[in-house]
Protein backbone atom coordinates (compact mmCIF):
# COMPACT_ATOMS: atom_id res chain seq x y z
CA UNK A 1 0.00 0.00 0.00
CA UNK A 2 2.91 2.43 -0.44
CA UNK A 3 1.02 4.13 -2.86
CA UNK A 4 -1.34 6.00 -1.06
CA UNK A 5 1.01 8.22 0.07
CA UNK A 6 1.79 10.02 -3.03
CA UNK A 7 -1.82 10.22 -3.91
CA UNK A 8 -3.06 13.46 -3.62
CA UNK A 9 -6.98 14.91 -4.44
CA UNK A 10 -9.96 16.35 -2.82
CA UNK A 11 -12.30 13.58 -1.81
CA UNK A 12 -14.31 15.41 1.12
CA UNK A 13 -15.96 12.55 3.18
CA UNK A 14 -15.26 8.84 2.81
CA UNK A 15 -17.19 6.52 4.93
CA UNK A 16 -17.36 2.78 5.32
CA UNK A 17 -20.16 0.93 5.77
CA UNK A 18 -20.37 -2.75 7.23
CA UNK A 19 -22.03 -4.10 9.70
CA UNK A 20 -24.29 -7.46 10.55
CA UNK A 21 -25.88 -9.34 7.85
CA UNK A 22 -29.60 -8.19 8.08
CA UNK A 23 -29.13 -5.09 9.79
CA UNK A 24 -29.64 -2.44 7.34
CA UNK A 25 -26.60 -2.21 5.68
CA UNK A 26 -28.18 -2.08 1.87
CA UNK A 27 -30.96 0.23 3.12
CA UNK A 28 -28.14 2.26 4.67
CA UNK A 29 -25.74 2.43 0.96
CA UNK A 30 -29.69 3.15 -1.00
CA UNK A 31 -29.98 6.37 1.54
CA UNK A 32 -26.52 7.66 1.08
CA UNK A 33 -26.93 7.22 -2.71
CA UNK A 34 -30.40 9.38 -2.22
CA UNK A 35 -28.65 11.92 -0.03
CA UNK A 36 -26.17 12.58 -3.04
CA UNK A 37 -22.95 10.46 -2.23
CA UNK A 38 -21.10 7.92 -4.18
CA UNK A 39 -21.68 4.85 -3.36
CA UNK A 40 -20.19 1.22 -4.22
CA UNK A 41 -20.61 -2.23 -2.31
CA UNK A 42 -18.38 -5.18 -1.99
CA UNK A 43 -15.12 -3.77 -4.47
CA UNK A 44 -12.57 -6.06 -3.64
CA UNK A 45 -10.39 -4.74 -0.40
CA UNK A 46 -7.46 -4.28 -2.64
CA UNK A 47 -9.39 -2.00 -5.11
CA UNK A 48 -10.48 0.05 -1.86
CA UNK A 49 -7.35 2.21 -1.94
CA UNK A 50 -7.27 2.87 -5.86
CA UNK A 51 -10.89 3.87 -5.63
CA UNK A 52 -10.68 6.59 -2.97
CA UNK A 53 -7.51 8.04 -4.93
CA UNK A 54 -9.68 7.91 -7.97
CA UNK A 55 -12.40 9.85 -6.00
CA UNK A 56 -10.14 11.91 -4.72
CA UNK A 57 -9.15 13.20 -8.41
CA UNK A 58 -12.49 14.58 -8.32
CA UNK A 59 -14.35 17.97 -7.83
CA UNK A 60 -15.12 16.82 -3.96
CA UNK A 61 -16.79 14.12 -3.98
CA UNK A 62 -18.45 12.55 -1.04
CA UNK A 63 -17.80 8.50 -1.02
CA UNK A 64 -19.52 5.91 0.89
CA UNK A 65 -18.39 2.01 0.44
CA UNK A 66 -19.92 -1.20 1.44
CA UNK A 67 -17.98 -3.86 3.02
CA UNK A 68 -18.93 -7.01 4.55
CA UNK A 69 -17.98 -10.58 4.81
CA UNK A 70 -18.77 -11.10 1.72
CA UNK A 71 -15.85 -8.61 -0.15
CA UNK A 72 -13.01 -10.02 -1.75
CA UNK A 73 -9.57 -10.38 0.05
CA UNK A 74 -12.01 -8.80 3.34
CA UNK A 75 -10.45 -9.43 6.98
CA UNK A 76 -11.05 -6.68 9.90
CA UNK A 77 -7.08 -6.31 10.51
CA UNK A 78 -7.00 -5.42 6.75
CA UNK A 79 -10.01 -2.99 6.97
CA UNK A 80 -8.97 -1.19 9.73
CA UNK A 81 -5.52 -0.77 8.11
CA UNK A 82 -6.47 0.74 5.52
CA UNK A 83 -8.92 2.71 7.62
CA UNK A 84 -5.50 4.32 9.45
CA UNK A 85 -3.34 4.16 6.71
CA UNK A 86 -6.00 6.61 4.52
CA UNK A 87 -6.44 8.48 8.00
CA UNK A 88 -2.26 9.41 8.29
CA UNK A 89 -2.24 10.29 4.31
CA UNK A 90 -4.78 13.13 5.22
CA UNK A 91 -7.60 12.02 3.46
CA UNK A 92 -10.19 14.43 4.64
CA UNK A 93 -12.58 13.12 7.27
CA UNK A 94 -12.83 9.04 7.23
CA UNK A 95 -15.67 7.41 9.41
CA UNK A 96 -16.40 3.62 9.74
CA UNK A 97 -19.59 3.06 9.93
CA UNK A 98 -21.49 -0.10 11.79
CA UNK A 99 -24.79 -1.54 11.57
CA UNK A 100 -25.13 -3.43 14.39
CA UNK A 101 -28.45 -5.48 15.48
CA UNK A 102 -29.56 -8.14 18.78
CA UNK A 103 -28.84 -11.36 17.22
CA UNK A 104 -32.59 -12.98 18.42
CA UNK A 105 -34.09 -10.05 15.74
CA UNK A 106 -31.62 -10.84 13.28
CA UNK A 107 -31.96 -14.97 13.65
CA UNK A 108 -35.91 -13.78 13.15
CA UNK A 109 -35.58 -11.60 10.41
CA UNK A 110 -33.53 -14.54 8.62
CA UNK A 111 -36.03 -16.97 9.57
CA UNK A 112 -39.22 -14.80 8.30
CA UNK A 113 -37.95 -13.89 5.04
CA UNK A 114 -36.52 -17.53 4.50
CA UNK A 115 -33.10 -15.71 3.32
CA UNK A 116 -29.81 -17.17 3.57
CA UNK A 117 -27.33 -16.04 5.73
CA UNK A 118 -23.54 -15.85 4.16
CA UNK A 119 -22.13 -17.36 6.67
CA UNK A 120 -24.77 -20.36 7.76
CA UNK A 121 -25.56 -21.95 3.80
CA UNK A 122 -25.32 -25.28 5.38
CA UNK A 123 -26.16 -24.80 9.29
CA UNK A 124 -28.35 -23.22 11.46
CA UNK A 125 -29.00 -19.60 10.50
CA UNK A 126 -28.26 -18.56 14.41
CA UNK A 127 -24.41 -20.63 14.10
CA UNK A 128 -23.64 -18.14 10.90
CA UNK A 129 -25.20 -15.33 13.05
CA UNK A 130 -22.78 -15.92 16.31
CA UNK A 131 -19.45 -16.25 13.72
CA UNK A 132 -20.64 -13.31 11.87
CA UNK A 133 -20.63 -11.26 15.48
CA UNK A 134 -17.41 -12.53 16.14
CA UNK A 135 -15.38 -12.48 13.48
CA UNK A 136 -16.62 -8.61 12.67
CA UNK A 137 -16.34 -7.15 16.85
CA UNK A 138 -13.00 -5.44 15.91
CA UNK A 139 -15.08 -3.35 13.43
CA UNK A 140 -18.00 -2.98 15.72
CA UNK A 141 -15.77 -2.25 18.47
CA UNK A 142 -13.53 0.66 15.84
CA UNK A 143 -16.39 2.20 14.42
CA UNK A 144 -16.96 6.12 14.43
CA UNK A 145 -21.00 6.06 14.27
CA UNK A 146 -22.39 2.86 15.53
CA UNK A 147 -26.19 2.23 14.59
CA UNK A 148 -27.93 -0.53 16.50
CA UNK A 149 -31.15 -0.88 14.01
CA UNK A 150 -32.84 -3.78 16.15
CA UNK A 151 -36.11 -1.69 17.06
CA UNK A 152 -35.70 0.57 13.71
CA UNK A 153 -38.06 0.72 10.90
CA UNK A 154 -36.44 1.65 7.63
CA UNK A 155 -37.43 5.09 7.42
CA UNK A 156 -36.36 6.28 11.39
CA UNK A 157 -33.28 4.62 10.24
CA UNK A 158 -32.44 6.83 6.98
CA UNK A 159 -33.44 9.47 9.36
CA UNK A 160 -30.85 8.78 11.70
CA UNK A 161 -28.65 8.29 8.72
CA UNK A 162 -29.43 11.62 7.04
CA UNK A 163 -28.75 13.24 10.80
CA UNK A 164 -25.21 11.82 10.99
CA UNK A 165 -24.25 12.21 6.90
CA UNK A 166 -26.56 14.40 5.17
CA UNK A 167 -24.60 17.09 2.88
CA UNK A 168 -27.17 19.43 3.41
CA UNK A 169 -27.05 22.03 6.35
CA UNK A 170 -29.49 20.66 8.81
CA UNK A 171 -32.76 22.59 9.06
CA UNK A 172 -33.69 21.62 12.76
CA UNK A 173 -32.05 19.02 14.78
CA UNK A 174 -33.60 15.46 14.67
CA UNK A 175 -33.55 14.20 18.86
CA UNK A 176 -33.85 10.42 19.61
CA UNK A 177 -34.94 10.13 23.27
CA UNK A 178 -34.02 6.52 23.91
CA UNK A 179 -34.96 3.75 27.09
CA UNK A 180 -32.75 0.78 27.53
CA UNK A 181 -32.20 -2.06 29.95
CA UNK A 182 -28.17 -1.83 31.56
CA UNK A 183 -28.34 -5.51 31.46
CA UNK A 184 -28.77 -5.95 28.16
CA UNK A 185 -25.62 -3.10 27.53
CA UNK A 186 -25.42 0.55 27.11
CA UNK A 187 -26.62 1.86 23.12
CA UNK A 188 -23.28 3.02 21.94
CA UNK A 189 -25.17 5.57 20.06
CA UNK A 190 -26.50 7.80 22.72
CA UNK A 191 -25.21 11.39 22.82
CA UNK A 192 -26.53 11.69 26.49
CA UNK A 193 -27.23 9.19 28.55
CA UNK A 194 -28.85 8.78 32.39
CA UNK A 195 -29.10 5.94 34.74
CA UNK A 196 -32.65 6.28 36.20
CA UNK A 197 -31.97 2.86 38.44
CA UNK A 198 -31.84 5.02 41.97
CA UNK A 199 -35.75 5.30 41.19
CA UNK A 200 -38.18 2.85 43.21
CA UNK A 201 -38.67 0.20 41.01
CA UNK A 202 -42.23 -1.18 39.83
CA UNK A 203 -40.71 -4.17 39.53
CA UNK A 204 -41.12 -5.72 43.17
CA UNK A 205 -44.85 -4.46 43.08
CA UNK A 206 -46.67 -7.15 42.22
CA UNK A 207 -50.10 -5.26 40.58
CA UNK A 208 -47.11 -3.43 38.58
CA UNK A 209 -44.67 -5.92 37.17
CA UNK A 210 -46.48 -6.82 34.11
CA UNK A 211 -46.90 -3.85 32.92
CA UNK A 212 -44.52 -0.50 31.26
CA UNK A 213 -43.40 2.39 31.75
CA UNK A 214 -46.15 3.61 29.19
CA UNK A 215 -48.69 2.88 31.62
CA UNK A 216 -50.74 5.83 34.10
CA UNK A 217 -49.87 3.36 37.21
CA UNK A 218 -46.80 2.77 36.47
CA UNK A 219 -45.88 6.36 36.28
CA UNK A 220 -47.48 7.33 39.20
CA UNK A 221 -45.48 5.33 40.88
CA UNK A 222 -42.23 6.35 39.54
CA UNK A 223 -43.46 9.58 40.36
CA UNK A 224 -44.22 9.10 43.85
CA UNK A 225 -40.48 8.85 44.54
CA UNK A 226 -39.17 11.45 46.75
CA UNK A 227 -35.64 12.19 44.25
CA UNK A 228 -38.59 11.84 40.82
CA UNK A 229 -39.21 15.75 40.83
CA UNK A 230 -35.83 17.44 41.85
CA UNK A 231 -34.37 14.64 39.37
CA UNK A 232 -36.68 15.69 36.59
CA UNK A 233 -36.62 19.11 36.66
CA UNK A 234 -33.10 19.07 36.96
CA UNK A 235 -32.44 16.95 33.43
CA UNK A 236 -35.55 19.09 32.22
CA UNK A 237 -33.38 22.16 32.51
CA UNK A 238 -30.46 20.90 31.25
CA UNK A 239 -31.50 19.70 27.92
CA UNK A 240 -33.42 22.75 27.00
CA UNK A 241 -30.14 24.64 27.79
CA UNK A 242 -28.02 21.74 25.92
CA UNK A 243 -30.72 21.58 22.85
CA UNK A 244 -30.22 25.49 21.07
CA UNK A 245 -26.33 25.28 21.52
CA UNK A 246 -26.04 22.27 19.17
CA UNK A 247 -27.81 23.83 16.75
CA UNK A 248 -25.66 26.58 16.88
CA UNK A 249 -22.67 24.42 16.74
CA UNK A 250 -24.26 22.65 13.62
CA UNK A 251 -25.07 19.10 15.07
CA UNK A 252 -27.98 17.66 12.91
CA UNK A 253 -29.14 14.36 15.11
CA UNK A 254 -28.92 13.48 18.89
CA UNK A 255 -29.87 10.36 20.98
CA UNK A 256 -30.78 11.31 24.42
CA UNK A 257 -31.15 7.88 26.38
CA UNK A 258 -32.25 6.96 29.83
CA UNK A 259 -31.59 3.14 31.39
CA UNK A 260 -32.68 0.86 34.39
CA UNK A 261 -32.63 -2.36 35.44
CA UNK A 262 -35.01 -4.13 32.72
CA UNK A 263 -35.66 -1.09 30.41
CA UNK A 264 -39.70 -1.90 30.75
CA UNK A 265 -40.70 0.31 33.58
CA UNK A 266 -38.94 3.65 34.90
CA UNK A 267 -36.35 4.21 31.94
CA UNK A 268 -39.54 4.51 29.72
CA UNK A 269 -41.71 6.45 31.59
CA UNK A 270 -38.64 9.08 32.02
CA UNK A 271 -38.01 8.91 28.57
CA UNK A 272 -41.48 9.67 27.20
CA UNK A 273 -41.77 12.48 29.58
CA UNK A 274 -38.94 13.86 28.11
CA UNK A 275 -39.42 13.09 24.51
CA UNK A 276 -42.87 14.86 25.01
CA UNK A 277 -40.56 17.80 25.99
CA UNK A 278 -38.55 17.73 23.46
CA UNK A 279 -41.29 17.84 20.83
CA UNK A 280 -42.89 20.93 23.07
CA UNK A 281 -39.93 22.76 22.58
CA UNK A 282 -40.42 22.71 18.63
CA UNK A 283 -37.85 20.07 17.77
CA UNK A 284 -38.04 17.07 15.55
CA UNK A 285 -38.76 14.35 18.47
CA UNK A 286 -38.60 10.31 18.08
CA UNK A 287 -38.84 7.96 20.89
CA UNK A 288 -37.33 4.57 21.01
CA UNK A 289 -37.89 1.65 23.64
CA UNK A 290 -34.95 -0.40 22.60
CA UNK A 291 -35.62 -3.30 25.35
CA UNK A 292 -39.57 -2.60 25.50
CA UNK A 293 -40.64 -6.77 24.27
CA UNK A 294 -42.99 -5.39 21.07
CA UNK A 295 -42.11 -1.37 21.21
CA UNK A 296 -41.12 -2.17 17.59
CA UNK A 297 -41.53 -3.78 14.22
CA UNK A 298 -38.18 -5.86 14.33
CA UNK A 299 -38.71 -6.92 11.27
CA UNK A 300 -39.35 -3.41 9.55
CA UNK A 301 -35.35 -3.84 7.97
Amino acid sequence: MSDMNSASGSLNQLVIVSGLSGAGKSTALHQFEDMGWEVADNIPLFLLTRMVEEAGRGAGDNLAIGIDLRTRGFSTEQVLEIIGELRARGTNRVRLLFLDCDEAILQRRFTETRRKHPLAADRPVADGIRLEIERLAGLKEAADVRIDSSYLSQPELKRILTGYFSLQPASRLSVTVMSFSYAKGIPREADLMFDVRFLQNPHYKDDLRALTGQDPDVGAFVAADPAYDEFMARIEGLITFLLPRYVDEGKSYLTIAFGCTGGRHRSVWVAEKIHDLVANSGYFANRVHRDLPGARDSNAL
